[in-house]
């Protein structure tokens, strides 16, 4: 079973640590779950990310995470998918979740005759060579949290402030 939740916008933090509590409080029982929300504007770091990726400070709070990748941008007009699954129970590894998220991001742009593809090199979905979507996630005892942006209708300009994905 696969519940969608449509939660608004939340502050990054909050739905971080709802994030972590729903996946150690989980157990076989439980039903997966991806949140489907937007974020103020924020500035995440993975747990790999480099603080340098921020080239200048301009207000927008910089959180350190726990997902994988580097530095990236969440804000308004910015789909987030959060993806809450039991990787064991589904028989996939965290690879093939990435490949799987990328193409259905690639699948739903081309709805919209977007012509999209992956980058086996750097994890995420592109546009003309141009990152439209990106992923970062966490696996804890055989289940996932974070998740995937698409960026829809949103002010990219915090972008230029930083190397996103450490591009």
């Amino acid at each position: 079973m696969l519940i969608f939740k449509y939660l608004g916008c939340q502050e990054y933090t909050t739905t971080w640590e709802n994030m972590r509590a729903f996946c150690e409080n989980s157990d076989e029982q439980t039903p997966d779950e991806i949140w489907l929300l937007q974020h103020p504007p924020v500035y995440t770091l993975g747990q790999a990310g480099l603080a340098k990726h921020l080239l200048r400070e301009n207000g927008i709070p910089l959180v350190q995470s726990d997902r994988g990748g580097q530095i990236t941008y969440h804000g308004p007009g910015q789909v987030i998918a959060y993806t809450l699954l039991n990787l064991r129970r589904r028989n996939l590894g965290a690879r093939a979740l990435v490949r799987i998220l990328e193409n259905t991001v690639i699948n739903f742009l081309g709805n919209y005759n977007i012509t999209a593809n992956g980058d086996t090199e750097s994890p995420g979905v592109y546009v003309n060579g141009a990152k439209i979507a990106a992923l970062g996630l966490r696996v804890r005892r055989g289940r996932t949290y974070h998740g995937l942006s698409l960026n829809i209708n949103m002010d990219i300009s915090p972008f230029a402030d930083i190397n996103p994905c450490g591009f």
